[in-house]
């Protein structure tokens, strides 16, 4: 059964075997672990992952693909759930406190609300492993004075250990994308690595700080934090966002919470 890349569902199926078995490779996969893969495909790794004995489950939008993996693996034990990972309760996969490990080939213009959405469930995932356009890889994994470095980078880094592990060019993949992909590796913090006291607040500050990135914090914060407040807390107010590390972004959302702001 032939099936063709749909691009309203942002469709691009991996078929080099040297890049499949890379990720293979660094996974390090054991049979008695439960692994959750987001948009199987054509089974590109479902296949391969299949056939090391751990428990498979996989969640896939498109109902013809659906179709193709329920004939493909009739006589396996794959369990196949037919929905939008964005709205899919995946901690209710995990059993007697078990951690999930999970894998995804991300359609690009969902990637960012779904691993947000994983990590409203980080408390039963032991990792989490993506292929991704390379630039949001970049930015999730940037350090504070890259121009790379950005709200996802600060977000993605509280919550989790963030790794890139490498490229995969558009040739490996049909219908071919126009830009380079990469696999992250997202490894959930067991214990935060700096104290935030609302989740909320830190947000509000590392989008107002990074949504003129040229203006200086005394600028980009003045609505919500006074200029002394800054200076208080043994930060640069003369500085900009991108030299800010996630412990001074925690300390100034701190700063809001402990003011009642």
């Amino acid at each position: 059964m032939t099936h063709i890349p749909r691009k309203r569902f942002g469709q691009n199926f991996l078929h080099d075997h040297n890049i499949i078995n890379n990720i293979l490779s660094s996974l390090q996969a054991k049979p008695d672990q439960h692994w959750v893969e987001i948009g199987p495909g054509q089974g590109a790794l479902t296949v391969p992952l299949s056939k090391m004995g751990l428990r498979l489950d996989v969640v896939e939008l498109d109902r013809d693909l659906v179709a193709i993996l329920i004939e493909q693996f009739k006589d396996s034990d794959l369990k196949i759930h037919s929905g939008d990972a964005l709205k899919f309760n995946f901690s209710a996969l995990a059993i007697n406190n078990e951690k999930l490990r999970i894998i995804g080939n991300l359609p690009y213009n969902i990637s960012t609300p779904l691993m947000f959405h994983l990590l409203d469930n980080a408390s039963c995932i032991e990792d989490m492993h993506f292929m991704l356009q390379k630039e949001v890889v970049d930015r999730i994994c940037a350090k504070p004075g890259s121009k790379k470095y950005g709200r996802l980078s600060v977000m993605m880094q509280y919550h989790c250990a963030t790794e890139l592990l490498f490229d995969v060019p558009p040739e490996s993949f049909d219908p071919a994308p126009k830009v380079m992909s990469a696999i992250v590796r997202l490894v959930p913090h067991q214990t935060p690595p700096v104290q935030v006291n609302d989740m909320v607040k830190l947000n509000t500050v590392v989008t107002q700080a990074f949504s003129q990135r040229r203006k200086t914090l005394r600028n980009s914060l003045k609505k919500v934090i006074d200029e002394n407040a800054i200076i208080d807390l043994d930060i640069d107010p003369t500085s900009r966002a991108e030299v800010l590390t996630l412990d001074d972004f925690a300390r100034l959302s701190n700063l809001l919470v402990d003011d009642g702001l």
